[in-house]
């Protein structure tokens, strides 16, 4: 293919960065940094300021942290984690218990990068299992924000641990049954029922979760219904912030009846034995507090970040 001469063309070397742009945005994209740690793959973005580390919750990946990325890559080193077979990644290939291998996992990241006290930030499943951590190793890290993740899942603490043993085995089974259809069609319908208000959003993000290995997440999902870790949060003397998504239909009809302030005690109920936790409710949202509200999410999360 005939390429005409830089010397000859001048005006093709002024058009040549835009044209790279138009190709693929190679000049306005920094390079990401990645690892792997324990079962955890991590990307790496920014390069000075203090250490936040974003932990997805059940399927997701950096995807669902994109715009807070791009936030605070500018002061902060951004650390961005996908579990072990979420977003495409492989599931663990041995057994054992999958929180357990995650926060292993995160006590490895944390040590060989050495990584200072830095602040965990998670969703949903990701926000439970950076309130554990919290609860196990508070010397190591600054504070939490859980992002409509809590210590036991909602409803749960109310079932004997029998019980959550018996529905979490039950769930798991029927959720790992699904064929690949299946798992996309109940991916979508969740974000539209659940995940986020605006249906256009549910439609751009269900492929997503739906790239995760069926099996992994039906594990995952059933150790969390089984998991307790309230006591655990006596040891957890760092600040947390509880973010609290509030959609005033989704609790207006029999039995969700609840208004804003009622949710907001009850979250803050099921994290009683912290001695530093706060929950802020953010209206309108879904579970997907960061993609129905991005910036009242990241208001909250910039003075909970500067409150430190």
């Amino acid at each position: 293919m005939f390429m005409p001469s830089l010397s000859v063309r001048p005006s093709f070397r002024r058009l040549l960065p835009l044209l790279l742009l138009a190709a693929g945005g190679l000049l306005a994209q920094p390079a990401v940094a990645t690892e792997q740690a324990g079962t955890l793959s991590v990307q790496r973005h920014g390069n000075h300021g203090s250490a936040v580390i974003l932990i997805p919750g059940l399927q997701g990946g950096p995807w669902v942290w994109q715009q807070t990325i791009d936030r605070l890559q500018k002061d902060h080193v951004v650390y961005a984690v996908t579990l072990a077979g979420f977003d495409g990644k492989p599931a663990p290939a041995d057994g054992g218990n999958l929180f357990d291998r995650a926060d292993e996992s995160l006590l490895q990241l944390i040590k060989q990068d050495k990584i200072d006290k830095p602040v965990l930030v998670g969703h949903s499943l990701g926000g439970t299992l950076a309130l554990r951590f919290a609860g196990e190793h508070p010397e190591l890290i600054s504070g939490v924000v859980a992002v409509d993740g809590l210590p036991i899942f909602p409803g749960m603490e109310r079932a004997s641990a029998e019980q959550r043993q018996a529905m979490a085995a039950q769930m798991q089974q029927q959720m790992g049954a699904a064929t690949q259809p299946q798992f996309q069609a109940q991916s979508l319908a969740y974000m539209q029922k659940i995940g986020v208000i605006d249906p256009k959003l549910a439609a751009q993000y269900a492929p997503m979760n739906a790239r995760s290995d069926i099996k992994a997440s039906a594990r995952y999902m059933a150790e969390d219904l089984v998991f307790d870790g309230r006591t655990g949060l006596k040891n957890a003397n760092v600040p947390i912030l509880e973010i609290s998504p509030y959609n005033a239909p989704d609790f207006s009809t029999p039995p969700m009846v609840m208004s804003e302030v009622q949710k907001t005690a009850y979250y803050q109920s099921l994290l009683a034995d912290a001695p530093n936790a706060k929950v802020v409710s953010v209206s309108p949202s879904r579970h997907f507090v960061m993609l129905d509200q991005p910036v009242k999410f990241q208001q909250a999360l910039d003075s909970f970040l500067k409150s430190l």
